[in-house]
């Protein structure tokens, strides 16, 4: 066995428990699959003799241990240019362009974000799962620009997970959609679940019938006469496709979402040239400072372009309310 890495004198007081436990709690910088990992290879000694998993710590022992070399990732890197927000040893967050699958799968090729992360964090990437790779913890669809957030370490990638599952993280995203809504703001509160007869697609279902819960806040940034609305929407929850299909739900689907409804409209001097949708502010703990992170990411030219055809379109435009001021974009 090499020298370890780590050394701990278990603590009196402390109640047997599983080697992985023990340690991951001594460690927690280290996950517990990773210790396990760690047990699995031989790397870990109990006074002196090496233990495997099932094995027992009790107080007074003296446990050394290190950690398993990292395996590199199959996937190539690719040179692919990105717009980082922010960046430390432990995250990343980019504003991520639309058209950029974030992570490969059936039919993608090697430009997705994944394999742009690889290149840009070359060197800088823990082992998760045991693969040099980085930490996808919420995803952006294809179509969808704007804010997300990405592991560098395992530490991190548990901390931030915990934050999305737990719904303590806020996200508002910029919509533009079809026609005007009767109210300056409002709340969805619909369960989403999976199209049965388009498998592809998600659609609102009733209550126990197998969907999932999901709320869309929605408020007016802007109104365009009849043709379109630009929308803040914060999601409490990150249900796929949830902002489009809960809008959708209400009559009034996104600009360019064919998937969802959308038709060309003649009014328009140009069409939209993807979803309308853009992951504008998103705010979180910093899993290892514990500092907030305020992120935002400014519309690309696409979104703010369509922005600026229907404040022509609906000249002079008026103001959803004076206490709602219009967003310049």
């Amino acid at each position: 066995m090499p020298a370890p890495d780590h050394t701990l004198v278990v603590p009196p007081g402390t109640s047997p428990d599983r080697a992985d436990k023990v340690i991951a709690h001594a460690f927690p910088e280290h996950s517990r699959v990773a210790v396990q990992r760690a047990l699995e290879a031989g790397l870990v000694s109990r006074n002196g003799g090496v233990i495997g998993k099932s094995d027992t710590i009790r107080a007074g022992d003296t446990v050394a241990f290190s950690m398993p070399a990292v395996r590199k990732a199959s996937m190539k890197a690719a040179a692919i240019p990105l717009e980082i927000l922010h960046e430390d040893r432990h995250l990343l967050a980019l504003s991520k362009p639309a058209g950029m699958v974030v992570h490969p799968g059936a039919g993608t090729a090697e430009n997705t974000l994944v394999h742009a992360l690889l290149a840009h964090c070359a060197g800088e990437l823990s082992g998760i799962g045991g693969v040099e790779r980085p930490g996808i913890v919420h995803r952006l669809d294809r179509e969808t620009s704007g804010v997300m957030l990405v592991a560098k370490t395992d530490a991190a990638h548990r901390g931030l997970a915990a934050q999305f599952a737990d719904r303590s993280v806020q996200k508002e995203y910029l919509a533009i959609v079809s026609g005007v809504l009767p109210l300056l703001s409002g709340i969805i509160q619909k369960p989403i679940g999976r199209n049965p007869r388009q498998r592809h697609k998600m659609t609102v279902v009733e209550a126990g019938a197998g969907g999932r819960d999901a709320r869309t806040d929605w408020q007016v940034v802007e109104r365009f006469g009849a043709v379109a609305s630009l929308l803040l929407c914060t999601i409490h929850t990150g249900r796929t496709h949830q902002i489009r299909v809960h809008l959708k739900s209400a009559g009034h689907v996104l600009l360019g979402d064919a998937t969802y409804g959308w038709k060309p409209d003649p009014r328009l001097p140009r069409q939209p040239p993807r979803v309308m949708l853009h992951a504008a502010h998103l705010v979180v703990t910093h899993p290892v400072t514990g500092k907030t992170l305020d992120l935002r990411a400014p519309p690309p030219p696409d979104f703010s372009g369509i922005v600026a055809d229907l404040r022509k379109l609906a000249q002079p435009a008026p103001s959803a309310s004076a206490a709602t001021p219009h967003r310049r974009l």
